[in-house]
């Protein structure tokens, strides 16, 4: 019982603190917007060059789309099913939040130069599955450290399994960087034709 009432307690002090963090981050970002399970804040690239697949190179300075899951919604579906049914409704919630994306860039001024959508997950085995992101790891130095040990933190917190879960696979715990170009994203989730 003890273990319940810690992990509630544990996982009620972190989503307060995850609230007043993304107050905060508002500030790097002159447009936030939510869309389903997904929120996308816009911001200038200022990491390393990123080459995609399809030819598009995204330098410092690019406008980009970081996504962000709503833990807040994640919780409630780890609560109301457990983190099987949890990671499958949060695939589902992805592919759609994605598909509003995509018809947003193309019908939202203020998305209008956004090159891609970038993200940085631990979960890219399970949840991200059929999504069409790239994956391109993290360099090594300070961003990865902060990274990992920001998500890890955050599994910790909200998985049933917390910190076990985490000593269980430590190695492929590992953050990697998901990119949607903006045609990409178009080419998956534009709507069909008639």
């Amino acid at each position: 019982m003890w273990a319940g009432t810690r992990k509630t307690i544990i996982r009620s002090l972190w989503m307060t603190w995850e609230k007043g963090f993304g107050y905060a981050l508002r500030w790097r970002s002159p447009c936030t917007l939510q869309y389903g399970i997904c929120k996308l804040m816009l911001k200038r690239h200022s990491g390393d060059r990123i080459e995609c697949q399809d030819g598009t190179r995204i330098r410092s300075g690019d406008w980009v789309g970081e996504l962000h899951l709503d833990n807040g919604k994640v919780l409630q579906l780890l609560q109301s099913g457990g983190s099987d049914r949890a990671a499958l409704h949060v695939a589902r919630m992805a592919r759609d939040s994605l598909r509003q994306i995509s018809d947003a860039l193309e019908t939202k001024p203020e998305l209008s130069q956004v090159k891609a959508l970038i993200g940085v997950t631990l979960l890219h085995r399970g949840i991200t599955h059929g999504l069409g992101f790239e994956r391109h790891p993290l360099r090594p130095g300070a961003f990865r450290r902060l990274s990992t040990s920001y998500l890890r933190l955050l599994l910790s917190a909200m998985h049933p399994d917390g910190t076990r879960r985490i000593g269980l696979r430590k190695e492929q715990l590992v953050p990697i960087m998901l990119v949607h170009t903006r045609a990409s994203l178009k080419e998956r989730f534009a709507p069909a034709p008639g």
